[in-house]
């Protein structure tokens, strides 16, 4: 007796505990009402072949991107490369680069000057400072192919000071060259302010200045973009930039669709996101790609010094520049030739060298008496 009582006492139990609460006279707990879980058909899965056919009839195709993500800048030129095959009059819109140095970027695409002198012209490392291989392919094909890339951002000059004052700080001629912000989505305002608050501490200053200071960079591509479309109706465009600004369609898309209502299409990259109909119109699932490392002197630089060079403020844990014999303070005025006036130099210089490769490096070093010393050392990267 005893043991069917324990019997009865473990069944009910059980069948509470799954939520099946017929013993106490209610209706079972549905687990497929409401149920959250979304199912992707391997069936319905595609190939870029396939992708480029579903884009073909679209006036704008958003492409984005993680910035250091090396893949999704290959599936960005595969797509530009698979619309070209279908014989589309393509062109490029680039978050990377502001909207001053568009001629910089005519004169590259024209073959009128070489890929170092683009990155000089445009202060790429300055204003954009991920490596510039990542886009290489993207701009290589634009210059083989003739194909248009236009400088969508805003200077950063203009969006720096709405992040430190916000629009009310800019001057009068400034803000007459805003474009026409929408900020009545609420959606997009709480996404970002969910963003913010995962900030460091000490740049959580103001949330209005920040969202100025997103609106303001979508408005101003959305902006550069429809009017590039209006004067070139022939073209499909091809934007390319961070996925923040694309996704939802609240950044860039909703804005570009206010000014030139056409048919577009949005490309996300899948890993590490739910698959999400509201994100993003597909995903892609490439295999991880990664840039070959570059060599690298291990010098922390200062400002370009007034007599000329970069000057060394220290040195990287592993230096080989520090083992060659430089110190804190020597200037370094050239690395296997070339020049070094400036950040860029000393990136150009290294743009494809290789660890453990060798480098000549010229320096001068002050004394405090007798003229300077001019110093030429072997370097190896690490």
């Amino acid at each position: 007796m005893l043991h069917r009582i324990h019997d009865r006492l473990t069944l009910a139990f059980i069948l509470t505990m799954a939520g099946n609460l017929t013993l106490a006279g209610e209706s079972p707990m549905s687990s497929l009402q409401g149920n959250p879980t979304r199912v992707l058909e391997s069936a319905h899965l595609t190939d870029m072949d396939a992708l480029i056919e579903r884009l073909a009839d679209k006036r704008v195709i958003f492409v984005g991107e993680q910035h250091d993500r090396y893949a999704d800048h290959l599936n960005q030129a595969a797509i530009i490369e698979g619309l070209l095959a279908r014989g589309r009059s393509v062109a490029i819109g680039m978050e990377m680069f502001q909207q001053p140095y568009q001629p910089a970027l005519d004169a590259y695409v024209a073959g009128e000057i070489d890929e170092a002198e683009l990155l000089r012209r445009t202060q790429y490392f300055d204003r954009w400072r991920f490596d510039y291989r990542l886009y290489r392919p993207i701009l290589r094909l634009a210059r083989a192919h003739r194909i248009p890339v236009i400088a969508l951002n805003l200077e950063s000059e203009l969006t720096r000071q709405v992040g430190d004052g916000g629009v009310a700080s800019l001057s009068e001629a400034d803000r007459a060259r805003l474009p026409e912000i929408d900020r009545s989505d609420a959606d997009h305002r709480a996404r970002l302010e969910a963003i913010f608050k995962h900030h460091p501490a000490e740049q959580q200053r103001d949330f209005e200045h920040f969202l100025e200071v997103q609106l303001l960079w979508d408005e101003g591509m959305a902006e550069r973009a429809a009017r590039y479309l209006t004067e070139h109706p022939e073209r499909t465009l091809v934007v390319i930039s961070g996925d923040g600004h694309i996704e939802y369609g609240q950044g860039i898309p909703k804005r570009l669709a206010r000014r030139v209502p056409v048919p577009m299409a949005t490309l996300l990259d899948g890993q590490g996101r739910t698959p999400d109909p509201s994100a993003a119109d597909f995903f892609l699932y490439p295999d991880p790609v990664e840039l070959p490392p570059t060599g690298k002197l291990g010098v922390l630089l200062g400002q370009p010094a007034a007599e000329g060079g970069m000057t060394i403020d220290g040195f990287a844990e592993d230096s080989g520049a520090k083992t060659a014999g430089l110190q804190v303070g020597d200037r370094l005025v050239r690395v296997d030739g070339q020049p070094i006036a400036s950040y860029a130099d000393i990136r150009l210089a290294l743009l494809d060298a290789e660890p453990n490769g060798k480098v000549e490096v010229e320096a001068i070093r002050s004394r405090r008496l007798g003229g300077d010393e001019q110093l030429t050392v072997e370097v190896e990267l690490r």
